[in-house]
């Protein structure tokens, strides 16, 4: 399969992007780049290989739960730009 520009401009309207000449172009050679890519790992001979599924071996890797010192909700408020005396204030971003 090879990547024309028509195929940038399908692909392009589906993502909602807009590219100029100059860009169509870059994503022409890029896409026919990660195509070649592709099919160069397709030459592998895979039988047998299980799929990978996770990148490590390690399941469930937590950290231990450590209490540490914790501030106040006065001393919280204290650098707040805007505050009452128990909350933040910040602008209206949802209109009715």
């Amino acid at each position: 399969m090879k990547i024309d520009h028509k195929t940038v401009d399908e692909v392009a309207h589906l993502a909602r992007l807009e590219f100029d000449a100059a860009g169509k172009d870059a994503m022409v050679k890029d896409m026919n780049n990660m195509l070649a890519f592709i099919e160069k790992l397709n030459e592998l001979d895979t039988t047998g290989v299980e799929p990978l599924i996770y990148m490590t071996d390690e399941s469930n890797v937590l950290r231990e739960d450590v209490v540490k010192e914790t501030i106040t909700q006065k001393e919280a408020l204290l650098n707040a730009p805007k505050k009452d005396s128990d909350y933040f204030k910040a602008p209206k971003v949802i209109d009715k």
